[in-house]
């Protein structure tokens, strides 16, 4: 089965076992910008091109039980902007990125009670009934590769504390004053004057 075409945009496109039964599944998607929430700081900016293929491995577990798990591999690259985490102004962030990842049932591991889990099965996501849905490993995915502190430059100096002015295009008049200070560091003025 392919997914693949022209200007073919990802609509919730749903990976079932079912569809990976006779071959695997080859997949060439564009993710329209806003088709996806990312996070509230986080924006994709045009379209991202996701190419890749799924595949279905049986796990026999016995000789009455087997697990069907889809091996998902796929790259990605776009541009995103992202929030500074100083002055809150959008930085630009090209991104590319792939993966290899391990999805099994949701049930397939449920056992009564607690039980240790080794290094291998950390790296093991899990679908639900209905089948994979490819966008939601796409944002995940894609919100692991981001930086985890974005700043448009190393030296931004953030937003006033009082009036809330980006101090990176204008100091603002309250900066400087003396009367101005931020309650809440008041309980610990009269420590400093003890010593």
């Amino acid at each position: 089965m392919t997914c693949e075409g022209p200007g073919h945009r990802l609509v919730n496109v749903l990976i079932t076992t079912l569809d990976l039964q006779k071959e695997p599944l080859e997949f060439r998607q564009e993710i329209a910008e806003g088709a996806i929430d990312y996070a509230p700081d986080t924006r994709q900016v045009g379209v991202l091109p996701v190419t890749g293929r799924a595949d279905l491995i049986v796990e026999h577990r016995g000789p009455q039980e087997q697990v069907e798990d889809i091996r998902l591999r796929a790259e990605y690259r776009g541009q995103f902007e992202v929030l500074c985490a100083r002055c809150v102004e959008p930085v630009a962030v090209p991104l590319t990125g792939e993966f290899d990842l391990l999805f099994r049932p949701e049930n397939a591991d449920a056992e009564a009670g607690e039980r240790a889990i080794t290094e291998d099965e950390t790296e093991i996501g899990y679908y639900g009934k209905s089948g994979l849905e490819l966008e939601d490993v796409v944002r995940e995915q894609v919100l692991l590769s981001l930086p985890g502190r974005t700043l448009c430059t190393p030296d931004c100096k953030g937003l006033c504390a009082h009036c809330g002015q980006n101090l990176n295009v204008m100091q603002c008049g309250c900066a400087g004053s003396a009367g101005l200070k931020d309650p809440r560091w008041s309980a610990l003025q009269g420590l400093a004057l003890k010593q």
